[in-house]
């Protein structure tokens, strides 16, 4: 198993690290896709302490919509930021997470805009593909997505909560489609109903830890550990055993996030 997305840099995990990363092995975990948000000194500390402790893991660095309200007047420099900082991080494979997020709009929209734009044409220039986090901004992401040409670097449309227009336009661009831990809420009837929707080929798994927990471990931190809950819920859902979905999220893993 592959969890495709996970902060384990955050400083949720910085006291039991060792155990967060034994405990993910023990349950058949290959490696993570470590988030790492840009210009952060000391996340990218703890990113590189991930890495020492866990080779395997990949890295994606990017400005999440939340921070780029630091970058006001100045999306150049956010994009600027995150080339700097994957050419000197060995294992980074993807610009991410980026993206919108009108829930909260803890940056100005027009910012968002801005700085996500900026790193989706960075994401072009060197080739990378791209970690997008839409919340409640699905039509200007996807609209983003289409005027900057990121449907020939593809990417992924991560802990996708959203419905068959989304998805249709997210596989149209060419992207992959990865689900958490949501998936398991007794509520997440719709949800499921789309993820069936999902080719098996486009499929990915993952944490988003430490937020999103599965049952029966919903409630408290998320780890890499517990991305068995989310495959075991897609392979029901898909109709296939939980190894033969576990398989197909690691082999589009690694067609996406190749060296």
């Amino acid at each position: 198993m592959i969890d495709s997305h996970c902060h384990l840099a955050d400083e949720a995990f910085a006291d039991d690290l060792n155990e967060v990363v034994d405990r993910a092995r023990q349950r058949g975990v290959e490696r993570t896709l470590v988030i790492v948000e840009a210009g952060q000194a000391d996340e990218e500390a703890r990113a590189a302490r991930v890495e020492a402790l866990w080779p395997e893991i990949v890295v994606s660095i990017g400005v999440h919509p939340h921070g780029a309200h630091r970058y006001e007047g100045r999306a150049a420099e956010a994009a600027a930021e995150v080339r700097r900082q994957m050419a000197r991080t060995r294992s980074a494979r993807a610009v991410g997470e980026v993206g919108l997020d009108y829930h909260y709009d803890f940056s100005p929209r027009a910012i968002q805009q801005a700085v996500f734009r900026a790193q989706v044409q960075c994401a072009r220039e060197i080739g990378r593909p791209l970690v997008i986090h839409t919340r409640e901004a699905d039509a200007d992401t996807i609209r983003i997505l289409e005027e900057e040409g990121a449907g020939e670097i593809g990417g992924v449309l991560h802990c996708f909560t959203g419905d068959a227009l989304l998805l249709k336009a997210g596989l149209d661009l060419g992207f992959h489609i990865s689900l958490a831990g949501i998936i398991t809420f007794p509520k997440a009837t719709a949800l499921r109903a789309t993820a069936k929707l999902v080719p098996l080929d486009r499929l990915l798994v993952e944490t988003d830890g430490p937020f999103l927990a599965p049952v029966p471990h919903r409630g408290r931190r998320n780890e890499p550990a517990y991305v068995s809950y989310v495959v075991d819920a897609l392979a029901g859902i898909h109709g296939v055993t939980s190894a033969d979905l576990a398989a197909a999220t690691v082999r589009n893993f690694h067609t996406l996030f190749a060296p």
